[in-house]
């Protein structure tokens, strides 16, 4: 059975790609991973904080004159000594790219232009085969408008993709008011993939101490419907790669995504829940349900439901409210 596909525009034996988390901060388990039959690993983010931290720390510790202190040369750190978050995660790039054979998809995640955005060419330069743009803005100042928003994403989706030679995907939220409209402007900016989407972690309220809890949950099965609609959507209208991420656990979570338009699937819950060998699970079942209805291979199957080929395209477009709501029976 050929389970081939193609993201980022690079050639892969099969959809599961295994999304940004902990799991690359041990190379025995990313061995682990290409083991059971991972086609590419994401990396967690380097996020813009990060960066503008260590930025700011190098900046202050050469702007405090060395000779106002009779031992200053004695103590002040010389450039190749500083060995921040930032440097660390370009070393894990090459040490990945030499534990694995597998394509290691490096991510930035941020909500701003500016220096920061160098770290795409560096990331590139340590070895990494693409890049994954994690865009999360969550305005909160109301003069901040939804066109001001889209417009900053633009201008860093171009930077990143003017300053690389490879494949940038961009991680999106499903809070835009034209997802569509947007989408193809992010392709037009030289995105070659879309990511659909990404889960963001809420923050819980201390009723008794009074203050903001972080709170995260692994996803579940549930959250793929949302995932299903804008990948239907978007896969029939945006001339991009589609990756479905949140809510993938089962075989048939992956059958959904293929058949709605996406090219893979990025796992990451099921895999901290189960470990790594269920990779070889999950392919096994998939060959096992193509042969069953007769597929000869993943691209057969791919997009046949999404908005072009659905039988019913208003399932996706009105979401049909009143038919699903009138066929609930009160109990």
């Amino acid at each position: 059975m050929d389970l081939s596909t193609t993201y980022m525009g690079i050639e892969l034996p099969n959809p599961i790609v295994v999304g940004a988390s902990p799991m690359t901060d041990n190379i025995d388990t990313v061995k682990r991973l290409e083991e059971a039959g991972a086609s590419m690993i994401v990396m967690p983010s380097l996020f813009e904080e990060q960066i503008l931290q260590e930025q700011m720390q190098t900046h202050m510790a050469f702007e405090t004159p060395a000779e106002s202190y009779a031992e200053a040369l004695s103590y002040m750190p010389a450039p190749e000594d500083f060995r921040t978050g930032p440097e660390a995660y370009l070393e894990r790039v090459g040490q990945l790219k030499e534990a694995v054979k597998l394509p290691i998809i490096g991510s930035l995640n941020g909500h701003s232009t500016g220096g920061w955005l160098r770290y795409a060419k560096l990331i590139e330069e340590a070895g990494a085969d693409g890049l994954e743009l994690n865009v999360y803005d969550l305005p909160t100042d109301p003069a901040v408008s939804g066109a001001d928003i889209e417009a900053r994403t633009l201008a860093m989706v171009k930077e990143v993709c003017s300053t690389v030679d490879i494949p940038v995907a961009v991680k999106l939220s499903p809070f835009y008011s034209s997802l569509a409209n947007f989408s193809q402007q992010l392709v037009g900016a030289g995105a070659k993939s879309l990511v659909i989407f990404n889960r963001f972690y809420q923050a819980d309220i201390d009723v008794e101490e009074l203050y903001a809890v972080p709170y995260a949950m692994l996803s579940d099965s549930s959250e793929l419907l949302l995932r299903l609609r804008w990948i239907a959507i978007l896969s029939a209208q945006v001339n991009a790669s589609i990756a479905a991420t949140g809510g993938i656990h089962t075989t048939m979570d992956m059958v959904k995504a293929i058949m709605s338009g996406a090219s893979t699937t990025q796992i990451v819950s099921a895999l901290l829940q189960l470990g790594p060998e269920y990779i070889r699970t999950l392919l096994s079942n998939l060959k096992q349900w193509l042969a069953e209805h007769e597929y000869e291979s993943l691209n057969q199957m791919q997009g046949s439901m999404n908005l072009q080929k659905c039988p019913d395209p208003s399932a996706y477009e009105r979401a049909n409210y009143m038919q699903v709501l009138q066929s609930w029976k009160i109990k």
